[in-house]
């Protein structure tokens, strides 16, 4: 490197002592292959050779020429395409009429450092240029454009150099989206869609596919990493997951395509997305072949995708059934027969290795005969690239025709400069013969659109490159991706989409869980929680579903939680109706024989109108269980609470009165009492209705400020909804509750303090024994009602009324009953007041 600048500083010396008043360009000069003078000059730019001998610089003495090699027949196609452009336009007389245009068409043999200086050149011209000693060595550009370069890094290069001249590139096949930043390359223009659209584009047909777990080999340049970087980036948006992605370059050890395929081998994935450039997959295509890496589904780019020299490399299929992207088919009239032409003049001279392009066009006459050649250059299947050529040339012979105000004649004089140019060729807008629009937007690309190529095997070996779609960006983003999917032919010839993920979808009723440390698209399906759904396939949550509803089995849909209450239809319901029909019938049964019996010494013996009454009552208690039983209403949540509250205050106050009647009617026989005259019937029926009064002055207060109501329990369970009746005010509940165990425990102890009154007559002690049961029904009722989840709590409660008043019936009147039916000689006064019948003789 010091041996560099050494000498870079020596010839520097050497320029300034130098008195030569001759402008000259320095370094050896740049000699166009194939060059026609005119009026206008266009440059062009094609690597003739795809490579070059590799050479050491020592930098002690002058670098030779580079010396190119692999003779590259695309390109030469390139170049006839812009001469045929050219030639087209000088015979026409509708544009630029009287001008002729010239071209000095350059071989860069795929290097940028030539593309650079080729640039110069085109720019400079390699004349001298003879100029006073102390004037500027400046003139205007020796060409109005240039054509060119072929591959996203030479024309990198070359915008990057002739930027600050604004001298306009336009190239037909670099496709790399950094070239549509204006600030870098503001002279820079192209005839193809930028690699942005198509990055993008091969993202969205993988996704189609549902290809979310691929792999990607790049071409080591700007072509393969920034048009790789957009598909990943892309990609990334829409799900899809790399598990690999490698760079190569044709030039690359041989140790770096084994470390590639090693990688391809151990991946799971089966697709394989390839933006690379064909020269690079020619290189990879013979030993993929060698180590049999079929069965990938490969997805290319509009580099080689239809190009028919990969095709006929692919002697072991290993690309069939390849899908991708490329210029849409074009036809340009005459072009095929003037690139024969061309070609049968070559051919005639029967070179096997042609090592210099000036030898050909030197030995060869032009008068030889083609017979039957078939081989790269005679391949016409890169028409939409020779068209693109073709489109760049008309662009600016369009331009110049709109400066030099070209009408039937065109003016001359004008002095052109390249700004002037890149500005007409920027606002063109025209049709070629073809019909093709020719336009550039404010970035220098034109619009985007792509033709979707399958790979399709035929006989002998042929592979037939199909349209089976189009991606066209000028539609709405939902309509820019149209497909023939039957048409479609896939890896190993099947007709059957291959599957490429990391993970199967998850279907629903399950959510992803991502696999740690490894990227999105692998995860496990876990199966949603209960009372949760997902009713989508890859869904990454579960949805709560809404209180009233819970999770089907597959949990993938929310149903309707069942409505859960104590009804007629259930068995347990069915058993507490009857019970209480039972009771309120065989309550009955005792009026009527109570009724028939009623002047019979039992029933007149204590208050027949108290007796009367509660059985009435116990009627009621056993009927207002049957409001507990069915769907709960706003109607039925009041009438239960309030029916049972009022009923079994009535009930219990009966029996408070015939206990007291009982204590009364024994105090009274004593000497010097006078109690009965205080609690007569009068009295007891105040009594009854006074202790009714109270519940039921409770129960329309409890009803007025916060009553019973229907409501949805959707907490004890959590697949049913318990309908049920809420409180309101548990204050009033309870309040209604304590006031009917008040009355109990007071009837309680009057009747255990009347317990050693004469047995035959005592009604206490039915009395105390009816209301020990009612106690213990009620007290064991509490903790079993807080406890019993959702019905059931409502069927301890009927339980509690049903067995409280079962109790009172069977344990007071039952008795009676019997004696009335069973023992009809002891329903007698006498043996009411426990006297003995007279012994006979």
């Amino acid at each position: 490197m010091f041996l560099l600048f050494l000498n870079l500083d020596l010839l520097r010396i050497h320029h300034l002592s130098s008195v030569d008043p001759m402008c000259r360009q320095r370094g050896d000069p740049e000699n166009p292959l194939l060059s026609k003078d005119g009026d206008f000059i266009l440059g062009g730019m094609f690597s003739f050779h795809s490579s070059w001998e590799d050479r050491m610089d020592n930098y002690t003495h002058k670098p030779m020429p580079l010396q190119c090699t692999s003779l590259n027949f695309r390109d030469f196609q390139f170049a006839q395409a812009m001469r045929f452009a050219i030639e087209e336009i000088d015979n026409s007389t509708d544009l630029l009429p009287g001008i002729s245009l010239g071209y000095k068409i350059y071989d860069t043999c795929g290097s940028v450092a030539r593309s650079v200086g080729v640039t110069l050149a085109l720019a400079n011209g390699n004349e001298i240029v003879s100029v006073p000693l102390k004037a500027p060595c400046t003139r205007p550009a020796h060409v109005q454009a240039i054509i060119g370069e072929t591959s996203s890094s030479p024309t990198i290069a070359v915008a990057t150099v002739i930027g600050p001249f604004v001298l306009p590139v336009i190239s037909h096949f670099a496709t790399c989206a950094c070239l549509s930043d204006k600030t870098k390359y503001p002279s820079f223009l192209r005839t193809i869609p930028s690699d942005y659209y198509q990055s993008r584009a091969l993202a969205h047909l993988v996704k189609y596919f549902g290809w979310t777990w691929v792999g990607a080999i790049r071409t080591n340049n700007d072509y393969g990493n920034n048009g790789m970087a957009t598909f990943t980036e892309t990609a990334q948006q829409l799900g899809i997951c790399l598990e690999y992605s490698v760079s190569f370059f044709r030039t690359d050890p041989y140790v770096k395509i084994q470390k590639i395929i090693d990688i391809i081998k151990a991946s799971t994935s089966k697709v394989i997305v390839a933006f690379l450039s064909h020269a690079d997959l020619d290189v990879l295509l013979p030993e993929f072949s060698y180590h049999n890496l079929s069965g990938y589904q490969w997805v290319g780019t509009e580099s080689w995708i239809f190009d028919s020299q990969t095709a006929k490399m692919d002697i072991h299929h290993i690309l069939d059934g390849a899908i991708g992207l490329s210029i849409p088919k074009a036809h340009v009239t005459g072009l095929r027969e003037f690139i024969l032409d061309f070609w049968e003049t070559l051919f005639s001279c029967k070179f096997k290795e042609l090592k210099s392009s000036a030898e050909i066009l030197r030995e060869c006459t032009g008068h030889e005969e083609m017979t039957g050649v078939q081989n790269s250059y005679t391949d016409m299947s890169l028409m939409p690239i020779f068209n693109n050529v073709y489109k760049g040339v008309y662009a600016v012979a369009h331009a110049l025709h709109n400066i030099l105000s070209c009408n039937k004649t065109c003016n001359k004089n004008v002095q052109l400069d390249p700004f002037t140019v890149l500005q007409h060729i920027r606002k063109i807008h025209i049709t070629t013969k073809e019909g093709d629009d020719v336009y550039f937007n404010e970035n220098g690309d034109p619009a985007a659109k792509y033709e979707i190529i399958n790979w399709q095997p035929r006989g002998n070996g042929i592979v037939e490159f199909v349209t089976v779609g189009l991606y066209d960006t000028s539609l709405t983003p939902e309509k820019q991706l149209n497909l023939q999917n039957e048409s479609l032919i896939w890896a190993r010839n099947t007709k059957q989409v291959p599957v490429s993920v990391c993970s199967e979808k998850c279907p629903p009723g399950t959510r992803k869980v991502l696999q740690k440390g490894r990227p999105v698209c692998c995860y496990d399906c876990i199966r949603c929680a209960e009372g949760q759904i997902s009713n989508v396939t890859d869904s990454v949550t579960c949805v709560k579903c809404l209180p009233e509803f819970w999770s089907n089995e597959r949990r993938d849909a929310c149903v309707k939680k069942e409505a859960v209450f104590l009804s007629y239809e259930e068995i347990m319901g069915a058993l507490l109706t009857a019970a209480s029909l039972f009771g309120a019938c065989m309550t009955i049964g005792v009026i009527l024989i109570f009724f028939k019996y009623r002047k019979t010494p039992i029933v007149r013996a204590n208050n027949s109108e108290l007796s009367f009454l509660l059985l009435v009552s116990l009627i009621l208690c056993f009927l207002c269980s049957l409001t507990f039983i069915g769907q709960p209403s706003d109607w039925s949540c009041m009438l239960r609470h309030v029916a049972f509250g009022i009923t079994f205050v009535l009930c219990i106050s009966c029996l408070l009165g015939k206990t007291i009647v009982v204590l009364m009617a024994f105090r009274a026989t004593r000497p010097g009492t006078n109690v009965q005259k205080w609690f007569g019937q009068t009295q007891q029926r105040l009594c009854v209705t006074g202790f009714t009064l109270i519940q039921i002055i409770i129960c329309i207060i409890w009803l007025t400020t916060s009553p019973p109501f229907p409501s949805k329990n959707l907490i004890e369970f959590k697949d049913k909804i318990i309908l049920e009746c809420a409180l309101g005010s548990a204050v009033g509940f309870w309040a209604v509750l304590g006031y009917i165990g008040l009355l109990a425990i007071l009837c309680f102890i009057f009747a255990f303090l009347a317990r050693k009154l004469p047995d035959n007559f005592n009604e206490a002690k039915f009395i105390t024994f009816s209301m020990l049961i009612f106690c213990a029904v009620w007290i064991t009722f509490i903790p079993a009602y807080i406890s019993s989840p959702g019905k059931f709590s409502v069927a301890v409660e009927i339980f509690a009324i049903l067995a409280s008043s079962f109790g009172l019936l069977i344990c007071i009147f039952i008795p009676k009953c019997y004696i009335i039916l069973l023992k009809p000689e002891k329903n007698t006064k006498r043996n009411m007041m426990g006297k003995k019948a007279p012994n006979s003789l």
